[in-house]
């Protein structure tokens, strides 16, 4: 088991893009894998998704303000739009093309209605043909414009302040769902927000250790699967309409499995490290996107693909894969480049500007000694 220290020292947790392989294919086979696959619950996939977005994305902020003493929100800011935003548009063109020439008509489609709200990442509000499940990202989108003014546009916040706000608002989301459906959505990215908030101060790190034991993260792992599987019956158990109960413990194993996957080892992190998850893992977001368009394609040319079952589930896997993997080469590595080369020049003109602001300042302060003051200065440092 990992050390505090060499935790903070990891600059790469390959065990999650497992998990987000497992959370892609996951809704994938809710989608398309029809009814033999309906113990699987495969829209939870959704939410092993939302955990890892805000431990990772706090993670980052963290030991950017423990190496610099603050976080760059402008940095933040652009590295989130070149990483989300190009692949997003690009896959919403695709749609748009695509149903245009399938002959689907636009606005009969409800497609033309739909394109503003997405495009503008409100689309839980209005769902648009083969990009439904975009909803998800307007989700995301809002939290990575709010929680990093709330968390670290302040300034540096102590652990107990920072702990407070994430608990704070994941209480919030949690009341607000009768009056805002999609309130509970962000409970679990503000849960991963919390465990990252823990495990990155020494004593939370301490506290959460346990977890990080391989046969512990085990039991953490099987505990999750049966929840998912048992969904319905533990509903069912607990008198939870609308499965807002079950939901939470199911996210809470799922942020419980994360230390042992980011501090520990042993044969599940081996499992989710190797290289086919992490291969698509690292286009899980291509995939996820791409589901729908790849699914009417696949339909439209073989007709044997048109039912929802598992050999279709698996076609659109394996399709959706090949057709992620060219966004994923073509537009989301170098989009990402790009962002990173903007904030490399940023920094460059911050440091050359630096200097001249150091040269600038013994003049400015010279001016605003008065001038009997200064001539004494003057003829001190010549003695010296």
């Amino acid at each position: 088991m990992m050390t505090h220290d060499q935790y903070l020292a990891t600059r790469r947790f390959d065990a999650l893009d497992g998990v987000r392989a497992i959370a892609a294919v996951l809704v994938v086979v809710f989608h398309y894998g029809g009814p033999n696959w309906v113990r699987a619950n495969g829209w939870i996939g959704v939410h092993l998704f939302f955990v890892l977005s805000g431990f990772l994305i706090t993670t980052l902020a963290l030991r950017e303000e423990a190496r610099n003493g603050r976080v760059s929100l402008p940095e933040f800011y652009i590295r989130r739009a070149f990483r989300i935003l190009p692949v997003y548009y690009v896959v919403i063109g695709v749609v748009v093309v695509f149903a245009y020439f399938r002959g689907l008509g636009l606005r009969h489609s409800g497609i033309v209605e739909a394109l503003p709200w997405n495009v503008l990442f409100v689309g839980e509000y209005h769902q648009m043909t083969l990009f439904g499940q975009a909803w998800t990202l307007g989700v995301e989108q809002k939290f990575y414009l709010v929680w990093p003014l709330l968390a670290f546009g302040i300034g540096a916040l102590s652990f107990v302040k920072r702990l407070s706000l994430s608990l704070g608002l994941v209480a919030l989301m949690l009341a607000l769902i009768p009056f805002m459906p999609y309130a509970g959505a962000y409970s679990p990215i503000l849960i991963g927000c919390t465990l990252a908030i823990v495990l990155h101060h020494r004593k939370g790190f301490a506290a959460l250790r346990v977890f990080t034991h391989p046969a512990v993260g085990l039991v953490v792992a099987a505990a999750l699967i049966a929840v998912q599987t048992m969904f319905g019956e533990i509903t069912e158990l607990l008198g939870d309409e609308g499965g807002s109960i079950t939901g939470t413990i199911y996210i809470l194993f799922a942020a419980l499995l994360v230390p042992s996957l980011v501090a520990g080892r042993g044969p599940l992190v081996w499992v989710l490290s190797r290289r086919p998850m992490r291969f698509i893992g690292e286009r899980s977001y291509s995939l996820y996107l791409m589901q729908g368009v790849v699914a009417m394609a696949l339909a439209g040319a073989i007709p044997q693909f048109a039912p929802h079952r598992t050999l279709t589930a698996i076609a659109v896997t394996i399709v959706g894969l090949l057709a992620a993997d060219l966004t994923y080469r073509w537009v989301e590595v170098p989009m990402i480049d790009v962002g990173r080369r903007i904030i490399v020049r940023r920094r460059a003109k911050k440091a050359e500007a630096a200097p001249m602001a150091e040269a600038a300042e013994p003049a400015l302060a010279a001016a605003l000694i008065p001038t009997d003051e200064r001539e004494r200065i003057s003829s001190n440092a010549a003695v010296r």
